[in-house]
C-alpha cells in the first residue's frame, strides 16, 4: 500500500469522499477512528477520522480478475460515527 494525497482514487477516478465503497472494518484509535474500505474498483484503502475529518492515508491496487460485486450499503454495526 501507498501514502497517499489524492483526493480521488488513481485505479478508477472515483472521488475519495464519493460511494460506492464497502466497510470492511473500523477501529477506535487514540486519535479517532480507522476504517478499512474497498473501493468500487477493488483497491484496499486505509482512511482515518479525526478532528480534521476523513481522509484515505494509503491504499493498494484493485485485484486482478473480474471487477468486484457493487458494494453494499455499510451494514458494520461497530463503531458507528
Amino acid at each position: 500500500m501507498t501514502s497517499t494525497d489524492a483526493t480521488v482514487c488513481p485505479h478508477c477516478g472515483r472521488p475519495d469522499a464519493g460511494e460506492p465503497f464497502r466497510v470492511l472494518s473500523r477501529h477506535i484509535t487514540a486519535t479517532g477512528l480507522t476504517v478499512w474500505t474497498r473501493c468500487g474498483c477493488g483497491s484496499l484503502q486505509v482512511r482515518v477520522a479525526d478532528g480534521r475529518g476523513t481522509r484515505v492515508v494509503s491504499r493498494g491496487g484493485p485485484a486482478p480478475g473480474p471487477a468486484p460485486a457493487p458494494a453494499r450499503p455499510d451494514t458494520a454495526s461497530c463503531c458507528r460515527t
